[in-house]
């Protein structure tokens, strides 16, 4: 029997698929389309999904594909500076094409051992208190422990479990593609400029192999989104917009994308789970829905394969849903706001103009910030120092720095001093002691995703806090 089939190839499911060989659990992803998509969905990674890289000793090869963009002017296009002082050693946004993210993890999740079946499309599921069996499309099944939806807005685990998915629909409908365009750049770059002036939603950018990404608001919803636009479309809205249609041709690939924002009630049930676009979806502002998957997949990962192992204190596996639902529900309220601040009506405009301003302020600045590049969450473990439930900054120590000894997945016991002792979980906490004077607090126990569970300096509270993370001492 497999371990854990995960639905959906994308950078969600391929992220858990590596998280999970990490402990040796047994991974079938199962991917619908035959090819990788090409489409350019998602254009960066933003910071807590650079250290998530980090932590996992991948970022070196994202680098090699990327670029770095200040982290500014990301909330509602406020166009403010980066603020000062963030509390990372990545003060950056890595620009990198969506298409790229998804084959460099998915080469590492064939590297793990992960098996990858492309054009495998799950039509059916049912499950009891031994496993899930999957039905797939060519007649076939798999049965496994534990299955995982990680297969989109549109997902059909979801739809087959049964799990509501409250929220709002689509008001307002946005279309994009990539496309030749017949005017000169010079004269594209002026009409863009002129139109963003006012209309946000609103843009042309050159790829780099001289076609355009183009994104422009459409005046009314379709009926059935889910049948791309055409061509005319596309010119009829950008004279609507920029009055003109600057003579684009030759479209690679054109799409629809709404402002819907819903959110799954509940992310596991029984021994299926949802996450990624499979638990909420909402606008693009931001950049934030890759993003947010990863890190769903990254605060999974360890909690399903410490389940898998037998290892899982009790409610483990579904703090998965206590810890990251309020996530999303956030993202989700953030874009809203996003949404209503880019509005071309006077109300909203005059909103926009009070929030820039306040923008202004170098702590407010950070606050939003933070929002839209993850690194001010705090998962709620009751009263305690103010690290706890924070996900620990990468930090120089003696004999490099921390992010290089949370390659493995395992929990770490950061120790300056000295006479602590995780011996009993010496099987998944590694016991550092020589952490140097950067790290901010005597002693702190840290999850494999970098969260702090635990600070201090008496042993005793270590050995109350150990098991409710990594289950009982071996």
């Amino acid at each position: 029997m497999i371990d854990v089939i995960v639905v959906g190839g994308g950078p969600t499911g391929m992220m858990l698929a590596c998280e999970l060989r990490l402990h040796g659990v047994r991974v079938v992803v199962l991917e619908r389309e035959a090819e990788p998509v090409p489409y350019v969905r998602a254009l960066g990674l933003h910071v807590r999904s650079i250290e998530v890289l980090d932590q996992r000793g991948l970022l070196e090869r994202f680098l090699a594909h990327g670029k770095k963009y200040p982290v500014g002017g990301f909330f509602a296009g406020l166009g403010k500076p980066s603020p000062e002082q963030l509390d990372t050693a990545h003060g950056y946004v890595l620009g990198i094409p969506q298409p790229v993210t998804d084959r460099l993890l998915a080469e590492r999740a064939a590297e793990l051992g992960a098996g990858i079946r492309r054009g495998s499309e799950l039509v059916g599921l049912s499950q009891d208190a031994h496993g899930v069996t999957a039905e797939l499309g060519d007649g076939t099944s798999l049965r496994s422990r534990y299955l995982v939806g990680c297969d989109g807005g549109r997902s059909t685990v979801r739809k087959l479990l049964g799990v509501g998915f409250p929220g709002e629909p689509t008001r307002t409908e946005t279309l994009l593609g990539e496309m030749e365009v017949a005017d000169p750049p010079e004269t594209v770059a002026a009409v863009v400029a002129e139109v963003r002036r006012t209309q946000l939603r609103f843009g042309l950018g050159p790829l780099e192999d001289g076609a355009y990404r183009v994104v422009v608001p459409a005046q009314g919803v379709t009926r059935d989104r889910t049948v791309p636009p055409t061509l005319e479309e596309f010119r009829r809205e950008l004279r609507v917009v920029a009055g003109t249609d600057f003579g684009v041709h030759s479209p690679r690939w054109l799409s629809r994308f709404g402002d819907a924002t819903r959110q799954a009630e509940r992310y596991r049930t029984g021994r299926v789970l949802l996450a990624g676009d499979a638990a909420h979806i909402h606008p693009p502002v931001g950049g934030q829905g890759l993003n947010l998957g990863i890190q769903d997949a990254f605060n999974l990962g360890w909690k399903l394969a410490a389940e898998i192992g037998g290892r899982a204190p009790e409610g483990l596996l579904d703090s998965y849903h206590t810890e990251r639902h309020p996530v999303a529900a956030d993202v989700l309220d953030n874009t809203r706001a996003q949404m209503e601040l880019m509005s071309t009506e006077p109300g909203a405009r005059a909103v926009r103009r009070l929030v820039s301003e306040l923008a202004d302020f170098e702590e407010v600045n950070r606050y939003l910030i933070e929002k839209i590049i993850a690194i001010g969450i705090r998962y709620d473990f009751g009263e305690g120092h103010e690290l706890l439930g924070r996900r620990m900054r990468d930090v120089e120590l003696k004999r490099g720095r921390l992010y290089g000894l949370m390659h493995r997945g395992r929990g770490l016991l950061l120790d300056r001093t000295g006479r602590l002792s995780a011996a009993g979980w010496a099987d998944r906490v590694d016991h550092v002691v020589d952490v140097g004077e950067e790290l901010p607090v005597p002693a702190a126990l840290l999850r494999p995703d970098g969260h702090v569970a635990w600070v201090g300096e008496d042993q005793q509270e270590l050995l109350d806090r150990l098991p409710m993370w990594f289950g009982a001492a071996a």
